[in-house]
């Protein structure tokens, strides 16, 4: 085995991003993962962006041509009771579905865990949702940014209490998709012991509230509601972001020990006094001391200023833009770009896969699926089905 989810199949039933997200996970991890799709057009993002040069390859967009790489596609119209029929069949064979559906809908369509289970008892089914599949504010509309708003942490992001600003990233989709692949897991782990799947139900706001960790105790603790305070931090001084003569950088002293270091390297002689030696009296002069650094970080590069403050062990970087990030010889060594093919052929590089194991990991990524292109394999492998009974399904519309 060179990848620890090999012996897993898993049904992907998900859109957009937070599903994909989590199903690509598992794929990279060596899941064997099918992605059923309706007829015609498809998973939404298929086609989203289609035609526009910078953000598409081949006609797929970037958004499918990252998040399904590893999986392979079926054309199934759950719609039509044979379809519905053959699924069932596919779930026998199957170790984990997964879907991010508004709530209610796989109930809806009786493929939820309670009819599942009776089909498969070790059937593991994964849903991930804006709210969650209970309590009284579930079936609400959710997306990304609503997501971020509700969970509180929007609130102190950004400058200003009055301007709130949603990460740059999607993270109410992402975390979703992060704390999905953990429950399926768990789930999976599980099963070893008692011989019984179960529902793994991941609320994108849950996965909010969780991310505040230690600064949703504190406030629950003291009471006191916190503000954003932009790049700076509530304790630590110098903690910020700072402007260069090219590009802005962070210097992230978190510690008294990283004082005299600061000092060395700014020789400003106002600073120079023992009153700034701890914490509390930096944090009250906050803006004078970072003032102060402004003023000399302007005069030279980012490159020369980190340079000075690595060699005192200073914690700092310089804010890079996304062509700086990938191409960071740090990120590049570690693989995480690589190069993924287009089904016709044509090569762009992704983001790789982050976890890294000792034994059994394997970086390998086949090509996002064409709509449909492994219906006949699919169906061959996990139900034997002959070329007539799957030529006669196809003329029945059933499958495409």
């Amino acid at each position: 085995m060179k990848k620890p989810l090999e012996s897993i199949r898993l049904i992907d039933l998900t859109h957009m991003v937070s599903g994909p997200y989590a199903g690509m996970i598992l794929a990279d991890l060596g899941c064997d993962v099918v992605k059923v799709e309706p007829p015609n057009k498809g998973e939404g993002t298929r086609r989203l962006l289609e035609n526009d040069p910078d953000y598409s390859i081949e006609g797929m967009s970037t958004y499918f041509f990252t998040l399904n790489r590893n999986k392979r596609s079926i054309c199934l119209n759950l719609k039509q009771k044979e379809g519905l029929s053959l699924f069932y069949d596919l779930v026998k064979e199957a170790d984990v579905v997964l879907s991010n559906f508004s709530p209610g809908v796989t109930k809806k369509l009786e493929i939820d865990f309670e009819h599942l289970k009776e089909i498969n008892p070790k059937i593991i089914t994964c849903t991930v949702t804006g709210f969650g599949e209970t309590g009284p504010n579930y079936k609400r509309p959710a997306f990304d940014q609503i997501a971020q708003a509700l969970g509180g942490g929007m609130s102190i992001t950004g400058q200003s209490k009055d301007k709130p600003m949603r990460a740059g990233i999607p993270v109410g989709d992402l975390s979703g998709g992060m704390f999905a692949v953990m429950g399926i897991q768990a789930a999976l782990l599980a099963r070893n012991t008692t011989n019984k799947g179960q529902h793994v139900d991941i609320s994108m706001l849950d996965c909010q509230i969780s991310m505040l960790n230690y600064m949703a105790t504190m406030h629950l603790v003291s009471g006191l509601v916190p503000e954003p305070i932009g790049n700076a931090h509530f304790v630590h001084v110098p903690y910020n972001t700072f402007s260069t003569k090219d590009f802005p950088i962070v210097i992230a002293a978190a510690g008294d020990q990283f004082w005299q270091g600061i000092l060395d390297v700014f020789d400003i002689k106002k600073l120079r006094t023992s009153k700034y030696k701890f914490a509390p009296a930096r944090q009250a002069n906050k803006e004078l001391i970072e003032s102060l650094l402004q003023e000399k970080l302007i005069t030279d590069t980012s490159e020369n200023w980190i340079k000075k403050l690595e060699e005192k062990k200073i914690p700092c970087s310089r804010v890079n833009n996304f062509e700086q990030a990938l191409q960071d010889e740090q990120i590049r060594y570690r693989n995480m770009v690589v190069k993924l093919k287009h089904p016709n052929g044509t090569e762009a590089e992704v983001p790789g896969n982050p976890i890294k194991l000792s034994d059994t990991h394997e970086d390998s990524f086949s090509s996002p699926p064409m709509l449909g292109a492994h219906t006949d394999e699919v169906l061959y492998e996990w139900l034997k089905l002959n070329p007539d009974e799957i030529k006669r399904l196809r003329k029945k519309l059933i499958i495409d």
